[in-house]
């Protein structure tokens, strides 16, 4: 392979029959050492992340903190307004009337943990990426129908070209191949 080759190299991809294959490719590349990889379903298989050895995802706290700011700010809002801006004394109630401010708060509070998730998953999912060289691999187009992937990216450090097709072939793969950018 010529080094203008190996330059354009995205990695190797191999398929596997079951998902019991994956979990177990899953587990072999992490014994292995290797970082930069993935494995790719037609839905998500129970105990991936554990097999992946896949850090607690940060979106909770992105959309605990979006929630807080929500309903910090309905609050300070509504105060604002019915305590500062433009008091009115209405058959003698209290200024500060937080029963009635129950509804805006809740909805600020749930439209803005809403936006946290989306945005806060599109941010950590690198998203949007509106290419990746495994759609050019023809075979990888059956991940979204019965076929399970795994792909060890070539900027790992680990990475070895003839060692991960060894790899993959001893895990049972049913098809390995290069992929190119």
């Amino acid at each position: 392979m010529s080094t203008t080759d190996q330059n354009n190299l995205y990695g190797i991809v191999a398929e596997f029959k079951t998902p019991k294959q994956l979990i177990d490719i899953a587990k072999k590349m992490v014994e292995s050492g290797y970082n930069n990889f993935d494995t790719f379903s037609p839905f998500p298989i129970h105990g991936m992340d554990k097999a992946m050895k896949l850090k607690k995802s940060k979106l909770g706290w992105i959309v605990l903190i979006c929630g807080l700011i929500g309903f910090t700010g309905a609050i300070a809002m509504m105060y604002y307004m019915a305590v500062v801006d433009y008091p009115m004394n209405i058959s003698g109630k209290p200024f500060f009337n937080a029963p009635a401010w129950v509804p805006i708060t809740f909805e600020l509070t749930v439209l803005l943990s809403s936006f946290g998730a989306v945005f806060g998953m599109f941010y950590l999912n690198g998203l949007p990426k509106l290419n990746n060289p495994l759609f050019n691999v023809e075979r990888f187009k059956k991940v979204t129908d019965d076929k399970f992937f795994a792909c060890i990216e070539a900027d790992d450090d680990k990475f070895e070209a003839d060692e991960v097709k060894k790899l993959f072939k001893e895990a049972g793969a049913t098809h390995i191949e290069e992929v190119y950018e």
